[in-house]
């Protein structure tokens, strides 16, 4: 059985999910220069100021756009962590 309005739906999902691929690699090229920077520069790893305000930012976008934001903090906590991960290897490299 075919259904045509169930195939159109996946395939805008299929398109956001490979949009987000995209912008999350563009994302980790920049923080991992980042990571290169601060290792350079002799900077911490992690900056737990930017990151409490990052975080609230993003909770304020989530409500703007009807997204939850314990979800979009969640989201972002699991990037920091890689971010800060990438960092303190970039830091010990």
């Amino acid at each position: 059985m075919t259904d045509d309005v169930l195939k159109r739906y996946r395939e805008s999902i299929d398109n956001i999910d490979a949009a987000l691929v995209f912008i999350l690699a563009e994302r980790f090229k920049v923080t991992q220069a980042v990571g290169r920077y601060k290792a350079e520069a002799g900077l911490p790893p992690a900056d737990p100021g930017r990151e409490s305000a990052q975080i609230e930012r993003l909770r304020e976008l989530a409500r703007s756009a009807n997204l939850d934001p314990d979800f979009s903090e969640k989201f972002l906590r699991f990037i920091i962590n890689e971010v800060i991960r990438h960092h303190v290897k970039a830091r010990n490299d």
